[in-house]
């Protein structure tokens, strides 16, 4: 596996690694997201509160647009009864389909997870970040989401420190409108742009158009933590 910076534009095909079989994109979704076929949700269990939040705010976007649960089930790609689940209380989707299931109601993930939080200072204090987690599964670790931009109605840009638990991945690719960039803190990062994978430590960065399917995955043992920006905001 090659240790590099994501290249620029080029017109030969950068370095594949060894043994991956490049997946096959699915339709595109609603804003231009796109489903990468293949790959299996994970449904795993969280705190009560948290669960009845998501399922209560999923629910209220779904029937304000007038969507059936089969109509966003359809457009988000996810089976009706793990997306009747969800609103219920009695499952969490994965980040990647949470992603889709947000693309398809026309909003982010901070929307359907996450109240618009009021703030008058452009300064956050550490340890007063608002924080969204991801529970783990039966297959891999948590990963948490430390607002350093609070989330307000009409922004164009979002940054989040991504807390990333040893194995702990963003499940499948996805892809949407936009760019993103990123410097790594902590401990050490696998992003995969599509085909193409690139292994990061501390201090090195990178950029991408999040048209290009993309994931991460923390392979090591100990914490990463990612300084993790994107225009418009997705999460």
């Amino acid at each position: 596996m090659k240790r590099a910076s994501p290249p620029a534009a080029r017109n030969k095909p950068g370095p594949r690694p060894t043994g991956h079989v490049p997946k096959a994109a699915g339709p595109v979704q609603p804003n231009g997201a796109r489903h990468v076929a293949g790959q299996i949700d994970r449904i795993a269990p969280i705190a009560p509160q948290h669960v009845e939040q998501l399922g209560t705010r999923l629910k209220h976007a779904r029937l304000v647009r007038g969507l059936t649960l089969k109509a966003l089930a359809g457009a988000a790609s996810c089976s009706e009864s793990m997306l009747s689940k969800v609103e219920n209380g009695a499952a969490t989707p994965s980040l990647a389909t949470l992603h889709r299931l947000a693309t398809a109601l026309s909003t982010n993930v901070a929307g359907l997870v996450s109240s618009t939080e009021a703030s008058s200072s452009p300064v956050q204090r550490a340890g007063d970040r608002p924080i969204i987690s991801f529970p783990a599964t039966r297959t891999r670790g948590s990963i948490k989401l430390e607002r350093v931009i609070v989330r307000t109605q009409g922004q164009l840009l979002q940054g989040d420190i991504h807390i990333i638990e040893p194995h702990a991945s963003s499940d499948e690719q996805i892809s949407h409108a936009g760019e993103e960039t990123g410097y790594l803190i902590e401990g050490v990062l696998e992003l995969k742009l599509g085909s193409d994978v690139y292994r990061l430590s501390p201090g090195d960065t990178f950029y991408f158009s999040s048209m290009l399917p993309h994931s991460y995955r923390n392979p090591g043992e100990t914490l990463t933590r990612v300084w993790w920006v994107n225009t418009p905001p997705t999460f």
